[in-house]
């Protein structure tokens, strides 16, 4: 037997499993390809010679209003030399160069339908220097719910266009993001970072719904998917409706959120370029001769949507239904995944208030798919103070929650059971549908009834809390 420590809650369990388990470790099982130069140079560099693009010293000019469209805290990390700290910089400077003023230049924070950022999470974010250069006044979050939101109709495919009224009436529209491998979508960065983080709610209902979420195609890490085809038809007909492109500064990071490569220049034109080291970056093939039956993780209390992920029902059914599609080359059909998570239901109020009535709606339904086609959903995402509390008081947009359903209702669909070990308050694990029991052994003896005795084992033990995660698939 081989001992394992999985997240718990605000600590970590040791476990145990076979030693014919297959347990996935950055550093042993995989590593990142190496970075193709010092982080700094590397944007220099991408600033020099954009792709299908002029400079951006080239585009400004006395009088032009440039407007740098940066991710929010859930991608990308802190750190001291990570992308949007870097390349903010050094994209004012290429814009000061060629002209521009510094009281033109505003920076906009693409957080979607995520809680908007205060003055304290800029400084952690950006860095005092950045801050004191906008702050007040030029550096603001995005409202997806602002009145002045573009609106540019449908486009070919029927999604909803709409874009953020400063972004898309700037004279130099830029967009600072990250391109690494996301449990949906693809790869984040490109035109994911434009119509994820700079559009409406009812934009992004477009694509983050069971019509997109579950289709066999919406698993794993591709750039093929029918979900990030739509993420090009929404930005293509944002351009097409500005009547300009956008200028791309995206980042392939590693696994700590650290710099691997650099491309500037036009949307598809970085998206093609860094597609294949994000790709060699993501996809990991794993050394196993049959698919696994059982995949095994642990679900930390606090991870990237914020406080209180792995205790808040909901938020821990997206996380688990984004790894099952991580993992989902190396799984058979049918497969049962076991979590060990605490999910003593405190719902984060302060950051998510409208959770916990979606999860008491959601009880009244016979499946999550047609909870969000209800009447209910729409009520409670149309609901005013949920998005005055969202526009104004650092919360998430109440259709978040519909989204995060979505992607966990994944595990009903295509896993065979999904047995939580450890529950602190297991009627909200058997609210989402999961098996609980009280101990991780248990848990791993009743997955046996499920798929047969001396069950193939994946674990992903750091899936949550090492880093960001990889897409796995079995060797050819």
């Amino acid at each position: 037997m081989q001992d394992v420590l999985l997240d718990y809650g605000d600590a970590k369990q040791n476990v145990q499993l076979p030693d014919h388990a297959t347990v996935i470790r950055y550093g042993r099982t995989y590593r990142d390809p190496p970075a193709r130069g010092v982080p700094l140079e590397l944007t220099r560099q991408a600033l020099a010679s954009p792709l299908d693009s002029p400079r951006l010293r080239d585009m400004a000019g006395p009088g032009k209003k440039a407007v740098i469209g940066f991710p929010d805290r859930v991608k990308g990390g802190v750190h001291p030399a990570c992308h949007r700290r870097n390349s903010i910089k050094l994209v004012v400077e290429e814009l000061l160069s060629g002209g521009c003023k510094l009281e033109d230049i505003t920076l906009l924070c693409g957080m979607g339908l995520h809680r908007m950022n205060n003055l304290d999470e800029f400084h952690w974010m950006l860095g005092k220097d950045i801050v004191d250069m906008f702050h007040p006044g030029r550096l603001v979050n995005h409202d997806a719910e602002s009145p002045t939101l573009k609106d540019f109709g449908l486009d070919a495919m029927g999604n909803v266009v709409q874009c953020n009224a400063m972004l898309a009436e700037a004279d130099i529209p830029i967009l600072v993001g990250h391109c690494s491998g996301n449990p949906y979508g693809g790869f984040s960065g490109g035109y994911k970072m434009l119509v994820t983080g700079f559009t409406g709610w009812r934009s992004i209902a477009s694509h983050h719904c069971p019509d997109t979420m579950h289709r066999d195609d919406w698993l794993g890490g591709s750039h093929r998917q029918h979900m990030r085809t739509q993420f090009q038809s929404v930005g293509k007909a944002i351009e097409a409706g500005m009547g300009r492109k956008f200028f791309a500064v995206d980042a392939v990071l590693g696994q700590f959120s650290d710099v691997l490569d650099v491309k500037a220049g036009s949307i598809p034109a970085v998206e093609e370029a860094t597609w294949p080291l994000a790709d060699e970056r993501t996809n990991i093939e794993v050394d196993m001769e049959e698919p696994a039956d059982v995949l095994v993780l642990g679900v930390p209390r606090n991870f990237h949507y914020g406080p209180g992920m792995g205790s808040n029902p909901i938020l821990t059914s997206l996380a688990l239904g984004g790894q099952f599609s991580r993992c989902w080359g190396c799984l058979r059909p049918g497969g049962v995944v076991v979590a060990l998570c605490i999910c003593d239901g405190w719902f984060n109020p302060k950051w998510f208030p409208s959770y916990e009535e979606t999860y008491n709606a959601l009880q009244k339904y016979q499946n999550p798919t047609d909870f969000l086609r209800s009447d209910d959903a729409l009520a409670i995402t149309a609901n005013y103070e949920y998005r005055f509390s969202y526009s104004n008081f650092h919360t998430y947009h109440p259709f978040h929650a519909m989204s995060m359903i979505s992607g966990g209702a994944v595990l009903a669909q295509r896993a065979k059971a999904v047995i939580m070990a450890g529950a602190a308050k297991p009627v909200y694990a058997r609210g989402m549908g999961y098996i609980t029991v009280a101990k991780f052994d248990e848990a791993m003896a009743l997955a046996e009834r499920h798929v047969g005795k001396n069950p193939r084992i994946l674990c992903t033990p750091e899936c949550f809390s090492g880093g960001a995660a990889v897409h796995l698939r079995m060797k050819k």
